[in-house]
């Protein structure tokens, strides 16, 4: 996540930081702030982390799974073409992991006959270390 993203926690957590130091005189109004900062950056780490991997025979994007063998074709839709495939031409029933600050997408076909979701599009920084992990 790229830094400048950090600072909309980091104003948040001043703001409750202050609250806090306005209620409070001496080394105790401090106290928001050691605990504000920390909390809300942390969320936002959290919250941001999502691995895609694979592993054991399938592909794992959070906590969905596809078995590899129900991979079928993988295109590369790079930074500049992602709007487009987000938005007209994305499919409801698509399993979405999406990033919006991680440039390109892979989209990955499921051949699945039991499975009503025909394709997945995940977020990747590495599109072609994840094509290759594939077997594509």
């Amino acid at each position: 996540m790229p830094l400048w993203w950090y600072l909309p926690a980091l104003g948040l957590a001043v703001l409750l930081g202050a609250e806090v130091h306005m209620g409070y005189p001496g080394i105790r109004s401090w106290i928001g702030y050691a605990i504000a900062v920390p909390l809300c950056l942390g969320a936002l780490v959290w919250l941001g982390h999502l691995r895609v991997r694979v592993a054991d025979g399938e592909l794992r994007a959070g906590e969905a799974r596809l078995a590899l063998r129900h991979v079928g074709r993988v295109d590369v839709v790079q930074r500049k073409d992602k709007q487009v495939a987000l938005g007209p031409e994305l499919d409801p029933a698509a399993h979405l992991v999406h990033r919006a600050w991680v440039g390109p997408v892979v989209r990955i076909e499921v051949t699945d006959p039991d499975d009503d979701t025909p394709y997945w599009i995940v977020s990747t920084r590495d599109p072609d270390a994840l094509i290759a992990a594939l077997g594509r």
